[in-house]
């Protein structure tokens, strides 16, 4: 049985998981994927090598260097549509220029925000081995952040709880029925 698409979306859906760095997107969204029985596809992999190293010295990312990135995870999402195939991606999308890029206009992007306290996200950062993207950097992240406008339709899920507490938030919003508990 094919994945359950909301009634007003004829083509098939890519759930894009946003949030700042430390926000718990690829863990919220490697299980959305997992119980959804969909394509998952991490952000982090659509970085070039500089704009890694940059993060990893403790420089944020300028809108110049996010730019070819949000292109990459653009044409995977584009690709998902194109084939019928849905999926879930993370991306920070911090500003509403992002994430319009990222959607491209396609009524089967559905955009999930996750929404926690910048102490709570420092702590989780701080607490997290081997990732190349500083818990000094956080703030520049909170400073990028653009809270969604009422017309971009955006979930919001609140980081606070589990994230089985999540995901579960996250495809009741969305009216989605998972393949796996």
């Amino acid at each position: 049985m094919p994945p359950d698409n909301p009634p007003d979306t004829a083509e098939p859906m890519v759930i894009l998981v946003a949030g700042v760095s430390g926000s718990g997107k690829t863990t919220i969204g490697a299980l959305l994927a997992e119980r959804l029985g969909w394509e998952y596809a991490e952000a982090d992999a659509f970085h070039s090598e500089a704009n890694v190293a940059k993060m990893r010295a403790g420089h944020p990312l300028t809108d110049a260097d996010r730019l070819p990135w949000l292109r990459a995870i653009a044409a995977w999402i584009a690709d998902r549509l194109a084939t019928g195939r849905p999926g879930v991606v993370t991306c920070s999308a911090l500003k509403r220029r992002y994430r319009d890029l990222l959607a491209g206009g396609h009524a089967g992007v559905r955009l999930v925000l996750l929404d926690g306290d910048r102490d709570t996200i420092a702590a989780r950062m701080r607490s997290r081995k081997g990732h190349f993207f500083k818990a000094e950097l956080l703030d520049s992240q909170f400073a990028d952040l653009e809270p969604p406008g009422q017309d971009e339709n955006i979930i919001t899920a609140p980081v606070t709880g589990t994230p089985e507490e999540t995901v579960t938030h996250i495809l009741k919003s969305l009216d989605l029925t998972p393949t796996s508990p």
